[in-house]
């Protein structure tokens, strides 16, 4: 018997991450590895989980999770915008609560671009008179 899967893309700055939920005992892998072994930060562990915590599921799902691009902050924050999003597919009424919290809303912030003849994307080259 096949076993229930939930899916959600997440998305901040350069890092994109697909997230599958399944039913299980709450277990958290990003790229093969523990949560606590990929990311070292425990104010990340708080944001990848911040969408269980406000839907009251933190011990209901196992969560794997492939994630590339950016660094580790910002693939904490993909990763938690795709967890909101698998769970809106787990049940539709979590969307008030998630919607509430701010979760569903994909962070616009980027990089800006770096622009000719700037040393970065607004720092100027040293200017003089003479």
């Amino acid at each position: 018997m096949a076993q229930v899967q939930y899916f959600g893309t997440g998305r901040r700055k350069n890092s994109t991450a697909r997230v599958i939920m399944t039913p299980g005992s709450g277990k958290i892998t990003f790229n093969g590895k523990d949560i606590t072994e990929y990311l070292n930060f425990d104010n990340l562990h708080l944001i990848v989980r911040q969408p269980l915590a406000v839907t009251d599921t933190v011990d209901s799902y196992d969560i794997r999770v492939n994630v590339h691009g950016g660094g580790f902050a910002g693939q904490a924050g993909a990763a938690r915008h795709g967890i909101a999003r698998a769970l809106l597919q787990v049940d539709p009424d979590f969307r008030s609560a998630l919607k509430a919290a701010g979760l569903l809303t994909r962070d616009p912030r980027m990089k800006e671009r770096m622009k000719p003849g700037f040393k970065k994307a607004r720092k100027s080259p040293q200017f003089s008179k003479r």
